[in-house]
């Protein structure tokens, strides 16, 4: 069954997940024609490997600790902590603590 994406105008809830996270999956919020926004859940630990978008991306820390590996460097992101990443560019997510990030796509 597909997931039900935000219409506009919707409010959705991006409060931490605290003890629910263990049992929350990654979500998309929306997808259009230009941009996309995921809740992406990333238990301690797991990492998803390098790969690239072709748009902008950007990255919000809603609770946790993850680390986004790029070419060359490693970037530590806490709650509340934001970062922006040019399009086509290889990066990779880890879980150092449980977390849960807002995921913003640019197309």
């Amino acid at each position: 069954m597909a997931l039900k994406h935000a219409e506009p105008g919707d409010v959705v809830d991006l409060h931490p997940l605290g003890s629910r996270i263990g049992a929350v999956k990654t979500s998309a919020i929306v997808r259009t024609p230009s941009f996309e926004a995921i809740r992406l859940v990333v238990p301690a630990g797991t990492e998803i490997s390098s790969h690239h978008v072709s748009g902008q991306v950007m990255f919000h820390c809603i609770e946790g600790h993850a680390q986004l590996g790029l070419e060359g460097r490693t970037i530590d992101l806490h709650a509340g902590d934001w970062v922006y990443l040019e399009g086509g560019k290889p990066h990779s997510v880890k879980g150092i603590e449980d977390a849960s990030l807002l995921m913003t796509i640019l197309f």
